[in-house]
């Protein structure tokens, strides 16, 4: 019809509309709240825990048996956790340079999209959704259904069938629940 619409004057959008309607904050008026947003913060206590979390994961619970059953020593044993949280440590301040660095989003995309180019960030991409977070899942659904069923079967070891099906229930409620 060529007439301007809603919330266009001379063809563009008025000062604080979209679509027709005014935007928190930037109506014009003073006495307007500003506008909600997110603070890009994350201190060094965040990518910390963050990181370590990602790393050690369930693992801790898992692996001591076999840190004590291998080293045969309680001294050498936590040497070698100690070691691993130096490492883990040192995982977790490249990660925090890397995001002072790098501010884009997405983590280990942004950072090899950067770095490398845009098939390399793709591949890391693919390899995280079809194999890395599913195996990721399934391992702590695992771990999950050993530690439920263990006190239930304390003389023995709980059956393979009975941990699977509560993994394999654990897996489908944490898939409905981000579905």
């Amino acid at each position: 019809d060529g007439g301007p619409r809603v919330g266009e004057v001379d063809g563009g959008p008025r000062v604080g509309e979209v679509d027709g309607g005014p935007r928190v904050g930037e109506g014009g008026d003073p006495s307007d709240p500003p506008p909600v947003r997110l603070e890009k913060r994350i201190t060094l206590v965040n990518v910390c825990t963050l990181i370590i979390g990602g790393i050690i994961g369930s693992g801790i619970f898992i692996s001591p048996k076999g840190v004590q059953q291998y080293t045969g020593s309680v001294g050498l044993s936590l040497c070698v956790w100690a070691a691993c949280g130096l490492l883990s440590l040192i995982g977790a301040l490249c990660y925090a340079e890397l995001g002072t660095t790098i501010q884009k989003s997405g983590a280990d995309y942004a950072y090899i999209m950067e770095a490398f180019g845009p098939l390399p960030g793709f591949l890391c991409v693919w390899a995280y959704v079809i194999a890395i977070f599913p195996t990721a899942t399934a391992i702590l659904c695992l771990t999950f259904a050993i530690y439920v069923t263990k006190p239930f079967y304390q003389e023995c070891d709980p059956p393979q069938e009975c941990i699977v099906f509560l993994a394999a229930v654990a897996v489908t409620g944490l898939t409905a629940v981000n579905c």
